[in-house]
């Protein structure tokens, strides 16, 4: 059976992190409401260290802005039992600005059929990420 080697994790540097996340379609966001995590999908772009989302606001994916989100993108072969994950946090900011505003708008494509409204973009704080691969890598 393919994958029957032992596994370890290594960590991805940041930049390999972003590099990743950038390449991804999809993550997932994941914010607090009333205390309780909520985790939703979306698509993003990433932007030097900030991941760019749309979004409804009154579908519950941010409650105000300056709030304390992660976002979680990853990238698994079951077949080799290899890949990546990378989890990124950072205050999301709706993006108010415009020209800013209708530029993101032209890059990103929702995936679903409803109105994102707004424009959240969350500044990295903390980036990271993991890898897992054979046990005799040496990289």
């Amino acid at each position: 059976m393919v994958g029957d080697g032992v596994r370890k994790l290594r960590e991805l540097s940041a930049a390999d992190s972003l590099k990743r996340l950038a390449g991804a379609q999809y993550g997932r966001i994941c914010f607090s409401r009333r205390g309780v995590p909520i985790i939703r999908p979306v698509n993003h772009i990433v932007e030097l260290d900030a991941v760019v989302v749309r979004a409804h606001l009154g579908a519950s994916l941010l409650r105000g802005d300056g709030q304390v989100v992660a976002y979680e993108v990853d990238d698994f072969d079951e077949q080799t039992r290899s890949g990546w994950s990378v989890i990124v946090t950072g205050v999301a900011r709706v993006v108010t600005d415009r020209e800013q505003v209708r530029r993101y708008v032209t890059l990103l494509d929702p995936w679903v059929n409803m109105p994102s409204d707004h424009v959240i973009r969350i500044e990295t704080e903390v980036v990271t990420g993991l890898e897992l691969v054979d046990e005799d890598t040496d990289r």
